[in-house]
C-alpha cells in the first residue's frame, strides 16, 4: 500500500501564493501519477494537476496558468505551487496517487482564500 501526507495549506488573502507538499511512503515503485484534487463546501471533488511519472502534467481548466506542480528529488514526493489564489480557491485539496491496482487518497490540507 502507499500512504500519502499532504502539508502547506493555510489561510492567504486573495492574489496570495502558497505551496502544498505531498509526500508518499510504502510501495512508491507502484505510483504511476500523483496529482491533487480538491473539494469545496457542496460541491464535488474536482482535478486541480496531475503528474505521470514522465513529467506529463495536466491541469484543471479554473487553475491553468496560476497553479503547476512539479516532482520532488525523489519519485515519492510531488509539490503545487498556487500563485494569484482566489476566494473560488478555497477548498480541503487531497493528493492522490495512481499506479497498478492503486488509488489512494491523503487526508487532506485546508487552504482557504480570503481578505
Amino acid at each position: 500500500q502507499v500512504q500519502l501526507v499532504e502539508s502547506g495549506g493555510g489561510l492567504v488573502q486573495p492574489g496570495g501564493s502558497l505551496r502544498l507538499y505531498c509526500v508518499a511512503s510504502g510501495r512508491i515503485s507502484s505510483i504511476n501519477v500523483m496529482g491533487w484534487f480538491r473539494q469545496a463546501p457542496g460541491k464535488e471533488r474536482e482535478l486541480v494537476a496531475t503528474i505521470t511519472s514522465g513529467g506529463s502534467t495536466k491541469y484543471g481548466d479554473s487553475v491553468k496558468g496560476r497553479f503547476t506542480i512539479s516532482r520532488g528529488n525523489v519519485k515519492n514526493n510531488v509539490l503545487l505551487q498556487m500563485n494569484s489564489l482566489k476566494p473560488e480557491d478555497t477548498a480541503v485539496y487531497y493528493c492522490n496517487a495512481v499506479g497498478a491496482l492503486l488509488n489512494n487518497w491523503g487526508q487532506g490540507t485546508q487552504v482557504t482564500v480570503s481578505s
